[in-house]
């Protein structure tokens, strides 16, 4: 069973190898990380690593899983405005874009197809009722949430890590990112709005 740090300099060994281990795993994917890189980069040693978190695998569930979580509380959804929450997913994005990468060798590399995990529910439940509360209230269009929920997020990925037509880079001019926003607060807005409402205000 792997150990918990006890001490604050455990704690931030620990830290450490997350945030190595974070960038490894980005940039390589899990078969391609390298705990010595790991390692060096944390300032550590793999015996501590392991005895932090198991194994390579292990070590990959927990930054993954963390960056899942980061997700839901650093930007929690509003299913009273769909569109708002595309934006500030859009805007993690472009702060946190290793958050997209590990998903993405997730997808590559472990659950080709069907839910990215097997604990989706923790992850998804809330974010659900929220969107039958609102198609209940009728400021959502009808329809399974869960489908709701998955375009809203594929829309806000648009620009994202995993678009095979441009990716974005918060080095660009930030009219250009008000512009994307705009359009994607647009499309988000049209595509989830009660039937018969769609039609942008005159």
């Amino acid at each position: 069973m792997p150990e918990q740090p006890q001490t604050s300099r455990g704690a931030a060994t620990y830290q450490r190898i997350l945030d190595a281990a974070t960038e490894e795993f980005s940039r390589h994917g899990i078969a391609g990380a390298r705990i010595e890189r790991v390692v060096t980069a944390a300032r550590t040693n793999k015996a501590q690593l392991y005895a932090y978190f198991g194994d390579k695998d292990r070590l990959f569930d927990a930054i993954f899983l963390s960056s899942l979580e980061r997700i839901t509380n650093v930007v929690p959804i509003d299913a009273d405005d769909l569109a708002d929450w595309a934006v500030r997913l859009y805007d993690e994005y472009l702060r946190r874009p290793d958050l997209i990468r590990l998903a993405t060798w997730t997808r590559l590399e472990r659950r080709p197809a069907g839910h990215l995990v097997e604990t989706h529910q923790h992850y998804d439940d809330r974010k659900l009722t929220a969107i039958a509360e609102a198609q209940a209230a009728g400021r959502v269009r009808a329809g399974d949430p869960f489908d709701i929920m998955a375009v809203v997020i594929a829309m806000s990925m648009a620009w994202s890590p995993v678009s095979n037509v441009y990716a974005a880079s918060d080095q660009e001019p930030e009219d250009v990112h008000d512009r994307r926003r705009a359009l994607l607060r647009d499309c988000v807005r049209r595509a989830t709005a009660p039937d018969g409402d769609a039609a942008p205000p005159s």
